[in-house]
């Protein structure tokens, strides 16, 4: 007995209003919801291989929803780095050493590794749009004041800092050839935070005529280490990791 309310075989569906009850939902919730699925999507197949009907069963919601919330792929891209923005404003401050803030990212991308997975993503498959400067403010502000040495230039620095914090979350395989230690473990987290806390310090040492240091200093690191550096807490589309800038906005569709 056929079905006469079924679509006739390889036509589409027609696309379904958000239904009453979900409209009802707590509009925050779902949002979040949302967004939470959108990162997971992105991580895991970049900007351009997420698909919104995946966004939307991760999320358990109608696509619609989407549509409604975020006015499609690009805007829930777009709230999502905003959403990082306002997160990074709470520990990327002045008045906290760049061993710390560096500390923090590592710690950020070791508990949610989506943000450094996700711009992996976006540069191996060219999906960025035209990119804009980054703003190294904070990172000439951090040389004026004697935490990164005369000779060394922010923007080499900050490359250098992002892909230290990156590398365990993107390439976890390299730590383990490298170090012989497990990248998820609190025996890397605690070992790798002391030695990047000490390569930090490091970069306010001028280079003395062989290319030395010319500070003295204790430059033996041990697995031991006792490093301190809480900021857990979770990733979004961090694409440019360590250092204050403005983070851009999609201007591609689906």
């Amino acid at each position: 007995m056929s079905d006469e309310s079924a679509p006739p075989p390889g036509s589409r569906r027609p696309r379904r209003a958000p239904r009453a009850e979900e409209r009802k939902l707590d509009p925050e919730r779902s949002c979040r919801r949302l967004l939470d699925a959108a990162m997971d999507e992105f991580a895991a197949k970049g900007y351009a291989g997420a698909r919104v009907q995946d966004i939307a069963d991760r999320a358990g919601l109608n696509k619609q929803l989407i549509a409604y919330h975020f006015g499609g792929k690009e805007g829930l891209w777009n709230a999502l780095n905003r959403r990082w923005a306002r997160r990074e404003e709470t520990f990327n401050r002045p008045d906290v050493p760049l061993d710390e803030v560096t500390a923090r990212y590592l710690h950020l991308a070791l508990d949610d590794p989506r943000g450094p997975r996700l711009s992996a993503w976006t540069g191996l498959t060219g999906a960025e749009p035209e990119a804009e400067r980054e703003d190294l403010s904070d990172m000439e502000r951090r040389k004026q004041a004697g935490e990164i040495a005369e000779e060394l230039d922010p923007g080499a620095v900050l490359l250098l800092l992002t892909g230290a914090v990156a590398t365990p979350a993107v390439t976890p395989q390299t730590v383990r050839s490298v170090l012989g230690m497990d990248p998820t473990s609190s025996e890397f987290r605690e070992f790798y935070t002391e030695q990047l806390r000490r390569i930090v310090r490091r970069l306010a040492e001028g280079a003395g005529p062989e290319g030395h240091g010319n500070r003295g200093g204790d430059a033996n690191g041990s697995r031991s280490g006792n490093g301190d550096a809480n900021g857990s807490g979770s990733g979004d589309a961090n694409r440019s990791g360590i250092g204050s800038g403005e983070k851009r906005e999609r201007t591609e569709g689906d």
